[in-house]
């Protein structure tokens, strides 16, 4: 692998930056009622999305989960369209019909997410299918929890994936929890990575809050795939900040170890000292200017206008008028 440039270090690390400030003004405007539906954020899984994002060209496929908001704009996505998005405003990329779980944008083949957890593992085999047929390289990068491996989905889409030599990348961001269960407690394995050995694919994990080894797998796997090898799986083994809801238990020593002694921006801001990369005071400028940037998209969406009611049934199905009752 060629070592990673100074500057595409720091646009991932500025990557990185903007998600955990989007994440975290997206959960305060949250508090304040400002953005409908539910919210699922994954405060801690910062590198592992920036890593992938990076990889992802703009004709390569995405499918999100429900803790992607950051990759929906590193995709290609305006982000102040996306942030009016979450707000439930005209101006979001679905008119503020998606919100949170259903955002997509087709203009960057981000396909969107899905109420049902993994189902979208089932329709990125036919997308797949699709560009082999049509002899093109691209692939897309389907991104499912630890939980999610306990869903027929699963193993049906690996399955076939492999039985067909789909350019389909799994992307396990295994943060130790569905809901409050502990990966192990459920399965066989608390090494996701092995169920998809077993489909012949190659599947390996990485520590997924170390910035540059989530890319350099991610890179090494895409590339994999769009060779024509067929299907790849990367288990990044990363933690959450925050639970499924008020009141799960996680010990004193797991919370120090993943908020403290291995977070993932801390991480790769040490490393770009120590490389030299940048200065303390360039760092402060940056993360200065992911701030701004950041409250320059949720000003525009709070000045963004709400949805017209008379265009809720709109675009429901193609071609066909919903009428309203």
């Amino acid at each position: 692998m060629q070592d990673i440039s100074p500057e595409f270090y720091l646009k991932m690390y500025r990557d990185m930056r903007l998600i955990r400030v989007f994440e975290q003004t997206l959960e305060s405007e949250f508090k304040k009622g400002n953005v409908p539906g539910m919210l699922h954020i994954g405060v801690g899984q910062e590198a592992t999305l920036a890593a992938i994002a990076n990889v992802l060209r703009t004709e390569d496929g995405l499918f999100p989960d429900h803790r992607c908001h950051g990759l929906l704009f590193l995709k290609g996505s305006p982000g102040e369209r996306i942030m009016a998005e979450l707000f439930g405003r005209s101006t979001g990329v679905c008119s503020g019909k998606g919100g949170s779980l259903h955002s997509a944008d087709a203009s960057v083949n981000n396909f969107g997410d899905n109420g049902v957890q993994g189902s979208f593992m089932a329709t990125a085999l036919g997308v797949a299918l699709g560009w082999k047929m049509q002899g093109t390289d691209r692939f897309a990068a389907v991104v499912v929890g630890d939980g999610t491996s306990g869903r027929g989905e699963w193993h049906e889409s690996l399955n076939l994936a492999a039985a067909w030599k789909l350019p389909l990348l799994y992307c396990c961001v295994n943060n130790g929890y569905a809901i409050s269960t502990p990966v192990g407690f459920s399965h066989a394995t608390g090494e996701l990575y092995e169920f998809a050995r077993s489909y012949r694919m190659p599947a390996v994990q990485v520590d997924g809050n170390d910035l540059v080894a989530c890319y350099e797998a991610t890179l090494k796997a895409a590339e994999y795939i769009k060779e024509g090898n067929g299907p790849a799986f990367i288990e990044y083994k990363t933690w959450r900040w925050q639970g499924l809801f008020s009141g799960e238990f996680r010990s004193e020593e797991e919370i120090q170890y993943w908020k403290v002694e291995h977070e993932p921006l801390s991480m790769a801001r040490t490393d770009i000292l120590k490389k030299g990369f940048a200065t303390e005071a360039e760092l402060i400028a940056l993360e200065q200017g992911v701030e701004e940037e950041i409250a320059s998209w949720v000003t525009y969406a709070k000045e963004s206008p709400m949805p017209d009611p008379k265009k809720a049934t709109a675009n429901v199905y193609v071609g066909w008028e919903v009428e309203a009752k």
